[in-house]
């Protein structure tokens, strides 16, 4: 019966949006093309260069790591300031949006890591953020950009802590229920899987590293040559899939040629050589018996739960929210006129409504530039640097198929009262 009254409510509510909703109102218009841009934004900048190798890494760690070696290192019984230490310090390597940190924290979570290490990955692998550490000092402030480094550590090791003490019955039952299992026999040493996903790893990194405002210095250099370091990359990761995974050679070779003919044939425009690369490395694994084999069907299995949800976020947040620099539903003065000075209430807003918006990687930083010469207070400022570039719309929605609603809000709660707390405290010191 209780089921029937759900169905039932959510008839009657889809039947009441499309009765009384005014179609013919211009800010509807705008908010409806504003969710298909944003969404259109994504599949052009994220997917094919963030999201799909992201899904290639998480299936490489369902197949390639024990769930032996996740329990060990990252499991409840693990040495805490091992795994914690190891969590916390993610995002200066994986320089990933809340998007695409999702399947690889799916992938650790799903082979056994603790609650607590796994949720302190998933907040710091986009909010340790080393680049968009150092362009927050840079354009903001330098006492802003430390007051984010700082915080964003901190969090993640106390929102992990928090998460693996609140629900301690639940992850010492799913430990306790485990069965043993013997020690795994070793078909590598454990040089060629660091190897082997270093070079996935570093792939993800440099095809996806931001522009840096410098035109000298080490940032600089480093985007001007990203495409030659990713190309030596990519070489070091096919004699991994030849040597050491057994894909056959010829197969690896005639990817790789094609997808450099892609690239010298579309200089600058690195989306067809990803395609090809991306698609051939479907076609090599799946047609490779054994493990190759096993990558591709956990990487579909990541992508068919991942994708639809993500998708669905990005659209909504569109619908509401806009594009940044646009607004949606709700008008962008509404959220300037929200921030201002160092409130509770300000603190409170600029946490919520930055832990809702979906921000690209290094995007936070132009959108709080322009909200700071709205009028919006420090410590607010701060708290939506704590809260947004590590939760979304698109990203609450997939951790709840990961873990649960009840896991996933308190997740999103503590992220929001530790952010306003610290706004509150940030604006009163400055």
């Amino acid at each position: 019966m209780k089921r029937e009254l759900k169905a039932l409510a959510a008839i009657a509510g889809v039947f009441l949006l499309f009765y009384y909703v005014p179609l013919d109102s211009a800010r509807i218009d705008n908010a409806v093309m504003e969710a298909l841009l944003l969404t259109q934004w994504y599949a052009r900048k994220h997917v094919i260069l963030c999201l799909l190798p992201a899904f290639f890494i998480a299936g490489a760690i369902a197949v390639f790591i024990s769930q032996e070696s996740v329990m060990k290192y990252l499991g409840a019984k693990a040495n805490k300031v091992l795994s914690y230490g190891v969590a916390s310090v993610s995002g200066a390597i994986l320089a990933v949006c809340s998007c695409t940190v999702l399947p690889l924290f799916a992938g650790i979570y799903g082979m056994g890591a603790g609650l607590g290490p796994a949720t302190a990955f998933l907040y710091a692998g986009p909010a340790v953020n080393v680049l968009a550490i150092i362009l927050t000092a840079r354009i903001l402030g330098l006492e802003l950009g430390i007051a984010r480094a700082i915080g964003a550590i901190l969090f993640s090791i106390v929102i992990g802590l928090l998460m693996q003490f609140i629900f301690r019955k639940e992850e010492q039952q799913k430990y306790e229920a485990q069965p043993a299992t013997p020690a795994p026999e070793v078909s590598r040493p454990l040089w060629h899987n660091v190897i082997y996903f270093a070079a996935m790893v570093g792939i993800l990194v440099f095809a996806t590293w931001g522009k840096s405002e410098d035109t000298t210095g080490l940032w600089h250099a480093v985007y001007s040559a990203k495409w030659i370091i990713t190309s030596v990359i990519a070489i070091v990761f096919a004699l991994v899939l030849i040597v050491w995974i057994k894909v056959t050679w010829w197969k690896v070779a005639v990817v790789g040629l094609v997808t450099a003919i892609m690239a010298l044939a579309f200089p600058g425009h690195p989306v067809p050589a990803f395609v090809v690369a991306l698609v051939g490395l479907a076609i090599i694994t799946g047609s490779t018996s054994g493990e190759p084999r096993e990558w591709l069907k956990e990487t579909w299995v990541f992508a068919r739960q991942i994708m639809p949800l993500l998708f669905a976020g990005v659209l909504i947040a569109g619908l509401l929210l806009g594009r940044p620099g646009s607004e949606g539903l709700i008008p962008s003065h509404w959220v300037a006129n929200s921030v201002g000075g160092n409130s509770i209430g300000a603190n409170l807003f600029a946490s919520v409504a930055g832990a809702f918006m979906y921000f690209a990687t290094l995007t936070e930083v132009p959108i709080l530039e322009g909200l700071l010469g709205a009028g919006m207070g420090k410590g607010p400022a701060l708290a939506l640097l704590l809260a947004g570039p590590a939760l979304s719309l698109p990203n609450m929605l997939v951790i709840r198929s990961v873990m649960g609603t009840k896991k996933t809000v308190v997740f999103v709660v503590l992220v929001v009262v530790m952010a306003t707390i610290s706004g509150i405290i940030y604006g009163m010191l400055f």
